[in-house]
């Protein structure tokens, strides 16, 4: 068997209309953002989601609480599918972040996390998934360097191709998680 996992980016946030790189810092939904999180719910909640994993970053969070404020849906939060961890750089503008991703899939931002350190994160989040949740089909909202873990893990992307790429916004992305999984081993 398997598990559908739709992936969704958290709404816009007023740190992204800035072009700031919000990273662990909290983050708030701009007004653009709201009306983004009430499209999701319509968009997904009678999309056949048996449950909602969202980061516990107050974007996620907020986007999900609004997505799905009249419905029934479990929403659970998880640590392991925050956005990476920038450091010192976290709140910075975003072209610092840019120019810099090639180096970070390895290396950590200086006092944070590097992309394979989100990827690990992610596996974790899959593994207990799999476990969890065979034959369901779940929602994940979460953030951009958790979809190119996803990538990786689940469609064999590389993360140089991932990190140099522009990532337009799209209305979700769908991955299979086959049952039983145990990881997909380094991607590189």
């Amino acid at each position: 068997m398997s598990i559908q996992i739709v992936y969704e980016t958290h709404a816009t946030t007023a740190d992204n209309e800035a072009r700031i790189a919000t990273g662990w810092l909290p983050g708030t939904l701009s007004a653009t953002g709201r009306a983004q999180a009430r499209e999701l719910g319509r968009r997904r909640r009678d999309d056949g989601i048996a449950a909602v994993f969202t980061s516990d970053l107050d974007r996620a969070v907020e986007t999900a609480r609004i997505a799905f404020a009249d419905t029934s849906l479990p929403v659970h939060q998880d640590v392991r599918l925050r956005e990476c961890n920038y450091g010192a750089l976290n709140g910075r503008p975003m072209a610092l972040i840019q120019a810099q991703r090639a180096r970070r899939i390895d290396e950590p931002f200086p006092g944070g996390q590097s992309y394979r350190d989100v990827q690990a994160a992610t596996e974790d989040f899959l593994r207990d998934l799999a476990a969890d949740r065979d034959g369901s089909r779940v929602l994940v909202i979460a953030h951009s360097a958790n979809r190119w873990a996803l990538d990786c893990l689940l469609t064999g992307a590389r993360w140089p191709a991932l990190v140099e790429a522009s990532s337009p916004w799209q209305p979700g992305w769908e991955y299979t998680l086959p049952t039983p999984w145990r990881g997909a081993g380094p991607s590189r």
